[in-house]
């Protein structure tokens, strides 16, 4: 699933202003904007640079066969100019069109729109390199437009992952906080995502949650990607693990994400 080459096709584009500072990544386009009458500052999340800010030049003319190529969710190869703030898009090649994919069905559009929004705060530092998270969002991407699991279940597997390469991965069996096992067979009774996960009773503070043990199951199946598991949990399950992803995200970003509003959960 966690896949992506640079396309050899031809290049069609811009023409690039100086060439000796140039270089080429491919990249998913999180998010774009306005900028003077004409152009755009796009924010992408590249495979070797990381997280970089660029200018696309003229794309909001109506004449422009450049700017299609850059809009959300598309994944692209592009050769982009240095500068000093902000790089500039010199050329552009679409890879893969996951907005295609996404635009006709409601709950997957809103899920993707999470998943850029994540990947945009959790590589918050510009030129980077976290090929990690971009072969994870290549993937999550390419997962939810595939449509073989659920919108929701690719989301949350998305946000566990992607916060575990950032080196806030949960413990879903033994305590977070002392590292103790549960009795053979058992599962921790409390979840707290201040502590990173379940904790045990000695541990636990005011405020721990109490899941059910088949939602810590399903929940250490969404990070393992053990789909079979996730597949047959029922939607009394798949919510309850749902509110326990996006309550982990949100202490771990410190502030909620705007897109997950319109996420069903």
């Amino acid at each position: 699933m966690l896949e992506g080459a640079a396309s050899q096709a031809p290049f069609r584009g811009l023409t690039p202003h100086n060439r000796d500072v140039l270089y080429r990544d491919e990249a998913i386009v999180l998010r774009t904007h306005k900028l003077g009458e004409a152009d755009r500052i796009i924010t992408l999340l590249t495979r070797q640079h990381g997280r970089v800010r660029a200018v696309a030049k003229g794309v909001r003319r109506t004449t422009s066969r450049f700017g299609s190529r850059l809009e959300p969710f598309t994944h692209v190869d592009l050769q982009l100019a240095e500068g000093r703030s902000l790089d500039t898009i010199t050329q552009a090649e679409t890879l893969t069109p996951f907005s295609k994919g996404l635009g006709h069905d409601y709950d997957r559009y809103t899920a993707g729109t999470v998943m850029l929004e994540t990947a945009d705060r959790l590589v918050s530092e510009e030129r980077q390199p976290s090929v990690q998270q971009f072969l994870l969002l290549v993937g999550g991407l390419r997962a939810m437009v595939a449509g073989e699991h659920g919108p929701g279940q690719v989301l949350d597997s998305y946000l566990l992952r992607s916060l575990a390469v950032a080196g806030w991965a949960p413990s879903f069996e033994h305590c977070a906080r002392c590292g103790t096992l549960p009795t053979a067979g058992g599962r921790q009774r409390w979840f707290n995502p201040s502590m990173g996960g379940v904790v045990c009773a000695t541990c636990r503070v005011p405020g721990s949650a109490s899941p059910a043990p088949e939602t810590l199951a399903l929940l250490g199946a969404l990070l393992a990607g053990d789909w079979e598991v996730v597949d047959a949990a029922p939607p009394r399950t798949l919510k309850e693990a749902s509110g326990l992803v996006a309550a982990y995200l949100a202490w771990h970003l410190e502030r909620g994400l705007k897109s997950l509003a319109y996420v069903e959960r």
